[in-house]
């Protein structure tokens, strides 16, 4: 007799040949529950799989373009296929986690939270990034952003969006809010005769809605809607009063494809002599249609026989580093640049990176200041001799919209012992910078890496300042000669009598800095002063990018 034991399984040869027995029910469901014959136990279950962890994951190179919905056919700015293949949202939430904890210039900041309870890769995107703060309590990381690749890819090559021509300033984003018009583009739809937008014009409603006081969220939408479409060919309602102005007028705008012009005006002021003449350059947008512009402006004033510069880049919050290079070049020259052996720009990636670039797998090398175009248009094409001014110093207004890739000409010109005199309010503190990268439709700005001048200084994450502004716990070599000037709406820009640039002459001439004073704008309560306010542009046209737009993988 065999005796079973409770925790054995037999199946129905072990009891004899030939012999075929009916097994009671007990038998029959223990045979069933152990699967038939074999013999042995049965083989352990596979351990499941570790917890997520970025240290897991594989190379961001080797995750990239896997895509939840692959694009198809070429892409029309590259003219090459799309790289993209069937993949996952985790794939492309695993290629951003890999791609952070390479290539993010504070990698070690990052948490790395478990992906799977973000429903979007750009939901995810938005946690990858550093949650310390500056010096002065501003977020560490203030310029984590995306962009739908082929909207970027139109603006970064062309500089045309959807718009009205019109360049909003917010004074005070809270109620009782003030917002203003900085600046128009020439022949847009905030120029045409029955609209005429100014400097200094105010905006009170937005499609009936009030600006000024609205709180709901349903008001802010339709204030975000109305003063930046997102489409061309929308129509928006305004209300408006003109600086100086006791009425009201209403105006209609009907959104258009608005291409910036990032060097609108270039010219000597009045009242120069031979030898003794300044010249004057707006620029608003380190755009690569800034290349030949900027030429020919520099052409303008050199024509002019200049011998001081005011360059006014108080709207200018970025853009290609490469312009910004060459802009310094044209105004400083070749003696104290090239000649001289000194770099425009060094940038360091961290600490996992010392001396390899890890988006190029090149030797990180400096950004030299640039005495040739790069071929950021077809005209002129790369390798063409810039000219330049050959200035010994450079009185600069700005704003807390002078950004990034405009910061980066004063510290360049700074570390080539150029003087840089400051006047307006302190700039936005942002000597990072980004490789874009697309990954499935969405290009990533993500900051990789700090720039440094041939000096090696970069530490200005707050700015900056005029010497008589606040800069308590700003490093030294952030803090300027010059004036902090409230912005003045009042006047046109390049108006001799324009509150930044007249106490740049002032200052030129010997005269003390102005007092902060404010500009009253009528029937609100609060003043234009010198609380700076808000530049609403692209946040391309706030960053600081390295070379022409390309994947970054």
């Amino acid at each position: 007799m065999r005796v079973v034991r409770p925790n054995a399984c037999i199946s129905e040869p072990m009891l004899g040949a030939g012999v075929r027995t009916v097994l009671p029910l007990w038998l029959a469901l223990f045979v069933a529950a152990c699967g038939g014959g074999g013999g042995g136990s049965p083989p352990p279950p596979p351990p499941p799989p570790p917890p997520w962890s970025v240290n897991n994951l594989a190379s961001w190179p080797s995750l990239a373009a896997q895509c939840a919905a692959p694009r198809s056919g070429t892409d029309p700015y590259t003219q090459m296929p799309y790289p993209d293949r069937p993949g996952t949202l985790l794939d492309e939430q695993s290629w951003l986690a890999a791609w952070t904890n390479d290539t993010y210039l504070w990698y070690g900041d990052v948490a790395y939270a478990d992906p799977s309870s973000y429903t979007s890769a750009v939901g995810y995107f938005d946690v990858l990034k550093s949650p310390l703060s500056t010096p002065s309590g501003k977020a560490k990381d203030r310029f984590h952003f995306t962009y739908a690749t082929a909207v970027w890819e139109a603006l970064a090559s062309s500089g045309v969006q959807a718009g009205y021509g019109a360049t909003w300033d917010l004074l005070a984003v809270a109620p009782p809010r003030q917002a203003v018009v900085a600046y128009t583009e020439a022949g847009s739809p905030a120029t045409a005769s029955a609209v005429a937008l100014l400097r200094g014009t105010q905006v009170l409603k937005v499609d009936n809605v009030d600006l000024v006081n609205d709180n709901t969220q349903a008001g802010v939408n339709a204030l975000n809607a109305g003063l930046f479409p997102a489409t061309v060919g929308e129509t928006h309602t305004f209300v408006v009063q003109d600086y100086g102005a006791t009425t009201t007028r209403t105006i209609q705008m009907t959104s258009a494809a608005i291409t910036e012009n990032p060097v609108p005006t270039a010219m000597a002021l009045p009242g120069g002599t031979p030898g003794n003449t300044v010249g004057y350059m707006l620029f608003n947008d380190h755009l690569a249609t800034a290349e030949p512009a900027l030429i020919a402006a520099v052409n303008t004033l050199q024509g002019a026989g200049i011998t001081d510069l005011v360059l006014d880049i108080r709207y200018n919050g970025g853009g290609y580093l490469d312009i910004a290079s060459e802009l310094a070049f044209m105004i400083a020259g070749p003696a104290p640049t090239t000649t001289a052996g000194r770099i425009f720009d060094q940038i360091r990636f961290n600490a996992r990176h010392p001396s390899i670039d890890p988006i190029t797998l090149g030797p990180i090398t400096p950004t030299p200041f640039l005495s040739q175009t790069q071929g950021f248009t077809a005209s002129p094409p790369a390798g063409q001799g810039l000219p330049h001014l050959d200035l010994p110093r450079v009185f600069v207004l700005t704003g807390s919209g002078t950004c990034s890739a405009s910061e980066a000409v004063i510290n360049g010109l700074l570390g080539a012992g150029i003087a840089v005199i400051q006047i307006g309010s302190t700039t936005c503190g942002k000597p990072y910078g980004f490789y874009p990268a697309d990954n499935c439709g969405t290009t990533y700005f993500s900051i990789q890496f700090q720039g440094v001048n041939n000096a090696g200084f970069g530490d200005y994450p707050d700015g900056f300042v005029p010497q008589n502004g606040a800069t308590t716990g700003i490093a030294a070599g952030a803090i300027l000669p010059g004036c902090s000037v409230a912005d003045d709406f009042s006047h046109a820009l390049g108006d001799p009598a324009e509150g930044r640039l007249a106490a740049a002459l002032g200052y030129r001439a010997g005269n003390a800095c102005p007092a902060a004073t404010g500009i009253a704008l009528p029937g609100v309560r609060q003043a234009l002063n010198a609380a700076e306010g808000r530049v609403f542009k692209s946040v391309f046209l706030s960053n600081r990018i390295m070379g022409r737009p390309r994947p970054a993988y």
